[in-house]
This record gives C-alpha cells, sequence and structure tokens, in this order.
C-alpha cells in the first residue's frame, strides 16, 4: 500500500530549477492527441451500404514531432488542439462531408490525406518550424482506419 503524503516544497523555478535544465535533451519526439466528431455522407461510385446517406463517430489521432524548445515542450498539447477547432474540425463536427470538404468521395482514404494537409498547413502558418506531421490516423468505425504517414506524403 503506497502511502499518501504531500510534497515537503513546491519546487521553484529559478530556486530550485534553473531555466537551463527545463529541456532534458535534444532529440526528437512524437506527440499525439485524440479527437472524435460526427458527420454524415455517402460514397460515389460504390455498391454497398455506403453509397446511402450515413453517418459515424469518427476518431482522429494527430501525431507530431519535433524537437523541445527551451521548456521542453515539442508543441503544447493546447496549441494541437486549437489548430484542431479552428483549422480542421470546422469543415468536419456535425457536417454532411461531402458538402464541406473539397471535391473527392468522402472516403477515409481521402480524407486522412487532407487532415494531414490541412495540419501540416497550420503548423507553418502557425509558426511551429521544427514541428511536422507524421501521421494521422483516421477512424471510420472502432476497428477500422486509414492512415497518412509522412514518409508516404513527401516521397509521393
Amino acid at each position: 500500500m503506497l502511502d499518501f503524503r504531500i510534497v515537503d516544497k513546491l519546487q521553484k523555478l529559478d530556486e530550485d530549477i534553473q531555466r537551463d535544465q527545463l529541456r532534458y535533451h535534444s532529440k526528437r519526439v512524437l506527440v499525439s492527441k485524440e479527437f472524435t466528431f460526427d458527420a454524415a455522407h455517402h460514397l460515389h461510385a460504390y455498391e454497398g451500404k455506403c453509397k446511402n446517406l450515413h453517418g459515424h463517430t469518427y476518431k482522429v489521432v494527430l501525431g507530431v514531432s519535433g524537437y523541445p524548445d527551451d521548456r521542453g515542450l515539442v508543441i503544447d498539447f493546447a496549441d494541437l488542439k486549437d489548430i484542431w477547432k479552428e483549422k480542421i474540425e470546422i469543415y468536419l463536427d456535425h457536417r454532411y462531408l461531402n458538402e464541406t470538404l473539397p471535391p473527392m468521395n468522402t472516403t477515409a482514404e481521402n480524407m486522412v490525406v487532407w487532415i494531414y494537409e490541412k495540419l501540416a498547413e497550420a503548423l507553418q502558418e502557425k509558426g511551429f518550424d521544427g514541428a511536422r506531421v507524421e501521421f494521422i490516423r483516421l477512424y471510420e468505425t472502432p476497428t477500422s482506419y486509414a492512415e497518412a504517414r509522412r514518409e508516404w506524403m513527401e516521397s509521393e
């Protein structure tokens, strides 16, 4: 059994830890954040249930890598959330995807690349120079997803 204890002294910046100690290393690190959204769509040139209008609760996983800044952060999770909310989710959540996305068949395979491109563009716009998108994983159902990876996006 663990004993409950309150810390004896709260660590203070510039007294107990120095600013040059905040960054522990200079290695590239992956930071990831997950979001969900609900949307409707239908597929064109497809014979099956998905040719009809239907909806999903999608889950998307964003993977961004970079080198820690002087505070030890690659990108603040709150900044990733802001980018998601302001630049990407507005086109997806509670939307008819065939209407709000660029002209495309709204397959998970097409959508995941669009999300990748939007996130990469937003990171650049907002000045996260060292940060890069490593992957986007888009779950259309709990057991089915499409993924876009940096090495695939940059090599083709």
